[in-house]
């Protein structure tokens, strides 16, 4: 449980902590940690994938680059800048049910509770329990006065407000569950890309990394392309072969690749395969892992229209042009700013709000 014993932080100390926290994360990554705690993780960092077998070493680090990216003091200032934060600490107690699809998923909402002067009581992910204590550990040994402000457990109790991110059933049982307290509720979503067939080989390229960063599981992963009418997929798949060895030597990654290219194939669904992932023609926007679903376009403003119907279910959309719509370049799928919002629900706007 919450201690209710705080020792005060105003907001440039709390920016200051963070910072160093940012330049820690760095420092494991140059492999010189400074601090305890950062020395423990850097040691664990080569068996973490022992217990789960999405958490590659790569993705893991791929991960700590965006957070070391975000927690400069530039960075965290130019964020917080936006916001009339409190002089004085809210402290309120912010129950977090923490998603495990992607290393450390729910970082950002560690940070935007403790950077707003509230407290955090997490329940991790079964498959992502240790990054988030490792972070917090070398976060409370930078700044030991966050210590009462972070609580882990395996059942929320005693909170002033949630934010929960589950599956689609999962987010209807937390509608039901949370629902009388003030909260925010994230569903399934994932990326999609425009292509118009002028697209060049380093775009193809780095639509590669949209698509197979965490291997796919994202919610900000590519996992569904509208292309034109009659498009040949013969140079995206020149183009995303350097992708293939290390999806190839993931068992979990080729397991799911395996099963739904067989389920496919028995029921005599049209594919194009190039042995490490699977295109099929489909109007759904989630593909399951190793496979990507396509569908054909005629006219710009026709598909403008169908994805604005489908903004619910779309994270983000990647293309060369804006179409009318907030696209990112190819290659920043995986690359979100702190203001760059699961759901598009600005979660420091509502911890003000509280």
């Amino acid at each position: 449980m919450l201690s209710n014993a705080f020792s005060p932080m105003n907001l440039h100390e709390r920016i200051h902590a963070f910072t160093q926290l940012g330049q820690e994360i760095q420092a494991i990554l140059q492999e010189n940690p400074q601090t305890h705690a950062g020395k423990a993780l850097l040691e664990r960092m080569p068996t973490l994938n022992l217990g789960n077998g999405w958490f590659s070493t790569t993705n893991i680090q791929h991960r700590f680059q965006g957070l070391a990216q975000n927690l400069s003091n530039e960075s965290l200032t130019k964020w917080l800048a936006q916001y009339a934060i409190a002089t004085t600490e809210p402290l309120q107690k912010i129950g977090v049910i923490m998603a495990g699809n992607i290393p450390l998923v729910g970082f950002d909402d560690f940070l935007a509770i403790l950077i707003s002067g509230n407290c955090f009581l997490g329940k991790t992910a079964s498959d992502d329990a240790y990054l988030p204590l490792a972070i917090t550990a070398i976060l409370t040994e930078i700044e030991p006065r966050f210590t009462n402000r972070i609580v882990f457990s395996d059942r929320l109790t005693h909170f002033d407000a949630v934010i929960a991110t589950g599956s689609g059933n999962s987010a209807r049982y937390f509608e039901h569950y949370f629902g009388k307290y003030p909260h925010i509720i994230r569903h399934n979503r994932n990326g999609v890309a425009i292509l118009d067939g002028t697209e060049s080989d380093d775009e193809l390229k780095a639509l590669g990394e949209d698509i197979f960063r965490y291997f796919g599981l994202g919610c900000r992963n590519v996992s569904k392309l509208f292309v034109p009418e009659h498009y040949s997929f013969n140079r995206f798949f020149e183009n995303i072969v350097g992708f293939g060895e290390e999806l190839m030597m993931n068992k979990k990654y080729m397991n799911n690749y395996e099963y739904h290219k067989t389920l496919y194939l028995m029921n005599s669904t049209p594919l194009l395969d190039n042995n490490f992932v699977v295109l099929k023609e489909d109007t759904e926007i989630a593909s399951p892992v190793g496979v990507i679903f396509h569908e054909p376009y005629t006219n710009p403003e026709n598909l403008k229209s169908r994805i604005e119907n489908l903004t619910s279910h779309i994270q983000v959309i990647i293309s060369h042009s804006s179409n009318g719509l907030n696209s990112l370049s190819f290659g920043n799928a995986q690359r979100p700013e702190l203001n760059d919002y699961a759901d598009g629900i600005d979660t420091l706007q509502f911890l003000i709000r509280l």
